[in-house]
């Protein structure tokens, strides 16, 4: 059996008495790409949060290609990618600085590094701008410097939280179809969060994260068969409304 990119199970996080996430459970396998779909609120970023420890795990479990999160936490790290929603990257530095200092973060000599860094720039199209400070560059080539330094430590699993805000339709449209080619060509599992509805698109596993529950998981079609709507926007928001009035 496959073992899963990425696990988790009856995940559970408060915030004094509000509670965050209650019993989340799925898992992805590796080359799949995969939707967290969600409005603002329904605790997408926690789940991130806890996935790469920038919070204290209580309740449930996280596994990494089968590795427990909090007996392994350094293993798991290392084969995830993340870019996380708040934009990281030191406005001060070149594009390249910006990408040699991850790979020195995670131990890699520069001769290491240097051959990757050109990998990962060609393939986001930056070649050009690589010595440019990041802050000359537009909020979308800054996504695409940021996946580019996610995929420098060769991860197996991206974790991509609301990568696309604030971008313009072509700057979405190129991330989207970057990241699913990676996952069709390198293996890469892919967990993107969002709470645009439309970048789920066609044959995409979505999983509808409301109030801290999952409200459903799987194809565009079982969703749709499910709720018995005739697209995946009115899907949401049925699944949306049936947990507001539970």
């Amino acid at each position: 059996m496959t073992v899963p990119a990425f696990a988790v199970e009856k995940l559970g996080h408060r915030f004094g008495q509000r509670r965050a996430l209650s019993g989340v459970s799925f898992s992805i396998d590796p080359g799949e790409f995969t939707v967290l779909l969600g409005l603002n609120g329904a605790g997408k970023t926690t789940l991130f949060s806890l996935a790469t420890r920038l919070y204290a795990q209580g309740e449930g479990t996280i596994r990494v290609f089968g590795m427990d999160i909090q007996r392994q936490p350094l293993e798991c790290l290392q084969q995830m990618g993340v870019v996380f929603q708040q934009p990281t990257l030191d406005l001060d530095l070149s594009v390249e600085q910006n990408l040699y200092y991850h790979c020195a973060l995670h131990g890699l000599s520069r001769r290491e590094a240097a051959p990757r860094i050109a990998v990962e720039i060609e393939r986001v199209g930056l070649s050009e701008r690589r010595r440019d400070k990041a802050r000359q560059l537009s909020g979308g080539q800054r996504r695409r410097v940021e996946i580019a330094r996610a995929l420098l430590h060769h991860p197996r699993l991206l974790l991509l939280d609301e990568p696309t805000v604030g971008l313009d339709i072509s700057s979405r449209q190129f991330l989207l179809d970057h990241v699913r080619q990676l996952c069709r060509e390198a293996g890469l599992a892919a967990l993107w969060a969002t709470h645009l509805i439309d970048e789920a698109g066609e044959g995409a596993r979505v999983i509808v994260l409301h109030r801290g529950e999952v409200r459903a998981d799987g194809g565009a079609a079982a969703i749709l068969g499910r709720t018995q709507a005739p697209t995946l926007r009115a899907a949401f928001e049925t699944l949306v409304e049936e947990r507001a009035a539970a």
